[in-house]
């Protein structure tokens, strides 16, 4: 990485964004800076009439005559507010993948409804960005700086002055917190909480942790490790800081937890591991980073990889380390974990 970039990324000590993203391969990523004009559909929720008011995480107060309408907004938090019948004008961060097709992070956005405004690390294109005569901008924060997150540090004041923003933390607390948290903006963007789809998925999270934390008692020996992939390194996350695994401890889940000391350079997030080392820790059920910046464990050739106890039993699944904070998009993070425990074997 460049000696431009490498002091950003380590005063936010977190672009792996859970603790397991290797920083090389989100700056290696490919996007292109093209975007496609595109407005809200037939998705949006009529907005609330009168002044529209949201304390967002930052403890920062937003008000406006009325409701936004022209909104941007990070790529996951727009696929949020998408399930919740909110849609967005812009977004920016992982939209669509090399071959044009929508990254995991977008969710059930129309990707060509909407202008990318930036596609990888550092990209934010803010002419396109002033020209959608933006009313508020919407991020998640991975720190507790209030940093918003893909917003870059070289444009950062630029982009401020062209829009108020919100900021949702997604830092040092568990999955249910952020997950209210956008579901109260929502709401307040003028979304029908009580619509059956809403309140539907709502129930089927409630159900799905309980399915978890059932899972997890019944199978109190399995090991379970959160890693990710890059060509050079594999990164161990530990559950502190990380709002699904700190969730997942929470209901019982026993998780590979790296010493603070071997997470120094890894912001607190997580251990870097040379392939010759992946097997420093004993684990049942590996979850990896799903995330199209890091290499998918199909496309792993490492030797000390594929001969991993849990590799070989095939007790490997996805990891979504930036979850899409609505409760349709969390269901199926709990239910997968869920059952690789219930069909886990003990095999390390």
């Amino acid at each position: 990485m460049s000696n431009a970039r490498a002091p950003h990324l380590t005063r936010r000590g977190i672009l792996a964004a859970g603790g397991v993203l290797g920083l090389g391969a989100v700056l290696a990523a490919c996007g292109d800076d093209d975007a496609k004009s595109g407005g809200s559909d037939d998705k949006t929720a009529a907005a609330k009439s009168g002044p529209w008011t949201f304390k967002d995480d930052r403890g920062t107060t937003v008000k406006l005559d009325k409701a936004p309408a022209n909104i941007v907004a990070f790529t996951g938090v727009g696929a949020a507010l998408y399930d919740y019948g909110i849609s967005v004008k812009g977004v920016f961060g992982p939209t669509k993948t090399t071959d044009g097709k929508a990254d995991v992070q977008a969710g059930d956005m129309d990707i060509s409804k909407v202008t990318i405004l930036g596609n990888v690390w550092d990209q934010f294109n803010v002419e396109k960005y002033a020209a959608l005569a933006p009313d508020v901008l919407i991020s998640t924060m991975f720190d507790g700086a209030g940093t918003l997150w893909y917003v870059p540090e070289t444009s950062k004041d630029k982009i401020a002055k062209l829009a108020p923003s919100v900021g949702i933390s997604v830092y040092d607390r568990q999955l249910t917190a952020p997950l209210q948290r956008m579901w109260e903006l929502a709401e307040s963007l003028g979304a029908d909480m009580t619509a059956a789809k809403v309140t539907d998925a709502k129930k089927r999270f409630e159900t799905a942790a309980t399915r978890l934390r059932a899972a997890a008692k019944a199978k109190p020996d399995i090991k379970v490790m959160a890693g990710s992939a890059s060509q050079e390194l594999f990164y161990v996350s530990g559950t502190n800081l990380s709002i699904d695994l700190e969730y997942f401890k929470a209901l019982g889940v026993n998780f590979v937890e790296p010493p603070e000391s071997a997470k120094k350079q890894g912001g607190g997030w997580y251990e870097s591991l040379s392939w010759e080392n992946v097997d420093k820790y004993a684990a049942d059920i590996i979850m990896m980073d799903d995330r199209t910046s890091t290499i998918q464990p199909a496309d792993i050739t490492e030797a000390t990889w594929k001969k991993l106890p849990a590799v070989k039993a095939g007790q490997v699944i996805a990891r979504s380390p930036e979850p899409i904070l609505s409760y349709d998009k969390c269901v199926p993070l709990l239910d997968n974990l869920a059952e690789a425990l219930e069909n886990a074997k003990k095999v390390s």
